[in-house]
């Protein structure tokens, strides 16, 4: 059961780096959350309110803390394990809506930061971002997916200068999708996934929500406005962001997870565009079912509510690496952060496998290809890191850790 427990002034609640499922609301008194900006390096602090939730994203994203919490005064605080925060709060509407929503645009800020760093010029016409991102398509080849976002461009923006120019695009890239697909069809390339679906969403009810998606079929486009939202029940969606008129690879996402619920939540438009990478079916919900969906399916909430959690974390993971001014140290940042991501059952083992190519690390890097290359092979002379086709392999990951520490001390 939640109990209430009092700390002095100047108590400490809990430090950052600390692992603790337990989620405190602050019943009276005064406590504040001290962390680190990941790109200044300044100290931020953020006083909680009687009768707010604090320590709640670490404890759902099941990561560790990223603020020390210290009373201020003499404090009564709330705490409870989150097995207990979902018995009590799952079924509060209220509740959760507000926190999916501080959490939306937590999200929104650490993707400013990383548009900031990336130096990407965000377009404030919505048409003319969603035309980059349809040429951006049609230079990487990708017909079908540029053809989808000609649509969607056609559709929300019938009288928009560009339209003739998009529509020639369009005629252009259609034909040149026809000739993919048969020579694909023709080749059998083509197969059906059979990833589950969340046993809670495969109920016959839910049936009247089901969309179906081919192959490189465009679902959202970045820029075009949100009124809807998605559950992946089977094959896997790409997101990717179009930066400086390049496609830049975000996530690819599986069955069980979400994808455009940010927009739903703070009536902006989509901030990256999602694509099938095979079949797909999907579970499409919009604003209007949204609220009665959440108090109805007091679960979905929570995996929303620990989505956001892990999107979080994730982004200020990579911003932490794009805000490193060192190249070499950049780069090992991102071999740590594959480390992290695929913890090996021997720690004491230094030597790291990772499926992992050049392109990949320019694109967690924030660096050109080139400039990749060539701080890549620095590190392969010195035999810190060997480079295969599909895989590399970093010698000591101890190194890597070693060269970030000290960057990041002289930053």
């Amino acid at each position: 059961m939640p109990r209430a427990v009092q700390y002095s002034k100047g108590s400490i609640i809990y430090f950052a780096g600390d692992k603790d499922e337990r989620i405190y609301i602050l019943q009276t008194g005064c406590v504040i959350l001290t962390s680190i900006d990941v790109e200044t390096g300044n100290p931020v602090t953020e006083r909680v309110k009687n009768g707010e939730f604090f320590g709640a994203k670490s404890s759902l994203g099941r990561f560790p803390r990223e603020e020390t919490a210290t009373a201020l005064s003499d404090s009564i605080v709330v705490t409870m394990t989150l097995q207990e925060f979902e018995a009590i709060f799952s079924k509060n509407k209220d509740v959760i809506m507000k926190m999916l929503r501080v959490f939306s645009g937590q999200l929104r800020q650490i993707h400013k930061k990383t548009e900031s760093i990336l130096k990407n010029k965000i377009d404030s016409d919505q048409a003319d971002g969603m035309f980059s991102v349809a040429k951006s398509f049609y230079k990487d080849e990708q017909y079908r997916a540029c053809c989808d976002v000609c649509i969607k461009y056609l559709t929300n923006y019938p009288t928009a200068p560009d339209k003739d120019s998009v529509a020639k695009i369009y005629a252009d890239a259609k034909i040149r999708a026809e000739k993919l697909a048969a020579r694909r069809n023709a080749a059998n390339e083509i197969s059906v996934t059979t990833d589950g679906a969340l046993a809670q969403f495969s109920l016959p009810a839910f049936e009247r929500f089901k969309k179906h998606y081919e192959p490189e079929q465009v679902i959202i486009s970045e820029f075009e406005p949100g009124n809807s939202f998605y559950l992946i029940q089977s094959g896997q969606v790409q997101l990717v962001k179009c930066v400086n008129g390049t496609k830049k690879n975000l996530d690819i996402l599986k069955p069980g997870e979400f994808f455009g619920e940010m927009a739903i939540l703070d009536n902006s438009p989509r901030s990256a565009t999602c694509m099938a990478i095979g079949p797909v079916e999907c579970l499409e919900f919009n604003k209007e079912n949204f609220a009665l969906l959440i108090t109805g399916n007091p679960q979905l909430a929570l995996i929303l509510l620990k989505l956001f959690c892990k999107r979080i974390y994730d982004q200020k993971r990579r911003l932490r690496i794009l805000v490193i001014k060192d190249y070499a140290a950049r780069i090992a940042d991102v071999f740590l952060m594959y480390d992290e991501m695929n913890p090996v059952s021997n720690p004491m083992e230094h030597q790291r496998k990772f499926n992992i190519t050049v392109q990949d690390i320019s694109h967690w890097s924030g660096l050109t290809p080139e400039v990749t290359r060539d701080e890549i092979n620095k590190y392969v002379e010195k035999r810190k890191v060997e480079v295969h086709d599909n895989y590399m392999v970093v010698t000591n990951i101890s190194d890597m850790k070693r060269i970030v520490d000290s960057k990041i001390s002289n930053n």
